[in-house]
């Protein structure tokens, strides 16, 4: 029997520990953050408020509409790249892509990078710094409205760092590190404003992208195709050598692989926190269900040396440790009917009978919120 080769299962531990780490991450900056805004006489918020900058805006929700034509409008993209890739080459397509990533790349660093410094500094901490805004106007009426505090404003350039050694890199060989860079601060941002607004338009999703990714691995060579082709930071890397040397190449993972699946333990997390759930139990074990499923992903690769769907694991183990826990909890029907429309504090407070949820009951139908 052939000794253990290390080098290979740091490469995948380390790739186990980065997208985990992502969607802990992610998870968490989908947290909305609790604000109390100042009502003017008039109605309308003044400009002068001082509102919560740069977390003003609720994003939409992902519904169950939009959810199945994920995997249409996915497949479409990948197809159209396969095309791309086959007939006119990749060279051309890596270095317009490279360019569009690397301008991407600048905001997305920088926003990742003021949210870590907001979480480290606190809340309260970080309204003390000055609010910088800038206003386009026309006339009364306002274009354009930017509101930074000094932080934010402090780290830009060395947002621009990663983007800059990117785009200057040779097509052929980008750095791993600096694609890492690039990719976890898509993944945490995506993770942290593509929301899903209930478990069921997640298990739509998921079992969706399923099929898709089923189909696509190993129907046909377009999936594998278009990942080998595009040297672009839509995946994460590691090299296959304790020492991070780069001579046996790297093991790779897809960020389609982290945010669809991470965006799932988002909603976990969304759902916990609404209830007032202190032990998390939702997030824990859906964020664990990722894990064993990536692992196993990882295991079967490695047996057969083939390329596999990560999402044939992935999607069945959040989906039934979702479910599992729901069950064991005894309030399945409660977390399949709940809807997540941003109001974490209104989740608490009516419940069917009358009575006042404290975050700790559990099997109880919350009273729904129509328009």
């Amino acid at each position: 029997m052939d000794s253990l080769d290390w080098d290979l299962v740091s490469s995948y531990a380390g790739l186990l520990c980065l997208a985990s780490i992502s969607i802990f991450v992610g998870a968490h900056g989908s947290l909305p953050v609790r604000i109390t805004p100042k009502k003017s006489a008039k109605g309308p918020k003044s400009l002068l408020q001082d509102d919560d900058d740069e977390n003003e805006d609720i994003p939409d929700r992902l519904s169950s509409g939009d959810a199945w034509l994920f995997p249409v409008a996915g497949s479409v993209a990948l197809f159209g790249m396969y095309t791309i890739v086959k007939y006119f080459g990749k060279e051309w397509i890596n270095y317009l892509l490279a360019w569009y990533f690397s301008l991407a790349g600048v905001g997305s660093v920088w926003k990742s990078a003021a949210s870590f410094m907001r979480s480290v500094l606190g809340n309260e901490r970080w309204k003390t710094f000055d609010r910088n805004r800038l206003l386009v106007l026309k006339g009364p009426r306002e274009l354009v409205s930017v509101s930074l505090r000094t932080p934010t404003l402090l780290l830009f350039p060395l947002a621009l760092i990663p983007s800059v050694l990117y785009s200057r890199s040779e097509t052929s060989r980008k750095s791993a590190l600096i694609t890492d860079i690039l990719a976890l601060s898509f993944s945490h941002n995506a993770i942290s404003l593509l929301k899903l607004d209930s478990f069921k338009t997640g298990c739509i999703l998921l079992s969706g992208l399923f099929v898709y990714d089923i189909y696509w691995v190993f129907g046909t060579d377009v999936m594998l195709t278009v990942a080998t082709s595009l040297d672009v930071p839509i995946k994460l890397l590691w090299p296959k050598s304790v020492a991070f040397a780069s001579d046996r190449g790297y093991t790779m993972l897809g960020l389609g692989d982290i945010v669809i699946p991470g965006t799932f333990v988002a909603l976990a997390l969304r759902y916990d926190h609404a209830r007032g759930y202190k032990g998390k139990p939702y997030f824990y074990t859906t964020l664990a269900a990722y894990f064993v499923g990536l692992l196993s992903t990882m295991s079967v690769m490695h047996v057969f040396g083939k390329a596999q769907p990560a999402l044939l694991y992935l999607s069945p183990a959040c989906i039934v440790s979702l479910v599992g826990v729901a069950f064991i909890r005894g309030e399945f029907l409660d977390a399949w009917n709940w809807v997540d429309d941003g109001d974490m504090d209104g989740d608490k407070k009516e419940m069917t009978d009358g009575s006042v949820d404290d975050g700790e009951m559990n099997g109880s139908k919350l009273k729904k919120k129509r328009e």
